[in-house]
């Protein structure tokens, strides 16, 4: 089991701070999404004049960079030439750090749009964007988010597109507790192309839907250990990354407890899960 974990868990440490709690929590590995208040972190020193220090002391902790988490939705055509440019810069950072993936959205779509023109548009967007990346050895992974949570919805755009390039970040919480997807819908439509998860727990509220409460790992009622076992037994081997959105909601638990409590319930799902 390959654990990383996503830095908008942890919105106030430093790169160096970073580093050292992934080590003395147990995680493999890195995603980024932000740096110390900056999304677009390839503007940051630490990812530009300094990059090959940073490199170094990630590699040197035994760590790697599991993913680039990008800002970009897909389906906006106003931003298509700022999202290009920020693909491409999460792209040759990639390259550096030997990271396979740019996680991107599939973005809300505008009021009046039909599903089909929506699929196309997105497909058309992020094949273009795929060009850019396939070409530095990366593949872009969009996640299972907004309105693209549905497996269904997001199969119409995998169909479209050089899945050569493009794959899936499974968030194992939304299809779950946004749509009543069960996993293993969410797995026989969309596992050919899932490559990479997000994981988090919730509480259900009593409206079902967007009504529930964000939680520590394994204290909801997202079906974790199921969605392991089903994972475990299908072969997936990619990253199982801790998403805890303390920058969008800062009442959740501080990441020093947050973080290591996840490695603790993964590394545990391991003796606990039988084929």
């Amino acid at each position: 089991m390959k654990l990383s974990f996503t830095t908008l868990g942890c919105p106030e440490w430093p790169l160096d701070k970073i580093i050292t709690n992934a080590t003395e929590y147990g995680f493999d590995a890195i995603d980024f999404r932000g740096l110390t208040g900056e999304m677009n972190i390839y503007k940051l020193p630490e990812f530009s004049e300094q990059v090959d220090q940073t490199l170094r002391k990630i590699t040197d902790a035994g760590l790697h960079v599991s993913c680039f988490s990008s800002s970009v939705h897909l389906f906006s055509a106003e931003n298509f030439e700022k999202n290009m440019q920020e693909i491409t810069e999460f792209s040759k950072l990639c390259r550096i750090f030997g990271t396979r993936y740019i996680r991107v959205f599939g973005g809300k779509i505008s009021d009046g749009v039909s599903r089909e023109t929506a699929v196309e548009k997105v497909a058309q967007h992020v094949s273009e964007m795929a060009k850019v990346a396939k070409a530095h050895g990366v593949k872009l992974l969009i996640e299972t988010h907004d309105d693209w949570i549905s497996c269904v919805n997001m199969k119409k755009v995998l169909e479209q597109v050089d899945t050569e390039a493009v794959g899936v970040l499974w968030d194992v919480h939304h299809p779950y507790r946004m749509v009543g997807e069960q996993p293993e819908e969410t797995w026989k439509t969309l596992g050919q192309w899932i490559e990479y998860t997000h994981v988090k727990d919730s509480r259900a509220g009593e409206n079902g839907g967007g009504d529930f409460r964000y939680c520590l790992t394994g204290e909801g009622d997202i079906p974790l250990k199921d969605i392991y076992k089903l994972l475990n037994r299908e072969g997936y081997q990619g990253y199982f990354t801790l998403e805890w959105e303390k920058k969008w909601h800062p009442e959740l638990e501080n990441p020093e407890i947050a973080f290591p409590q996840y490695v603790q319930y993964m590394r545990k799902l391991i003796s606990e899960v039988t084929i």
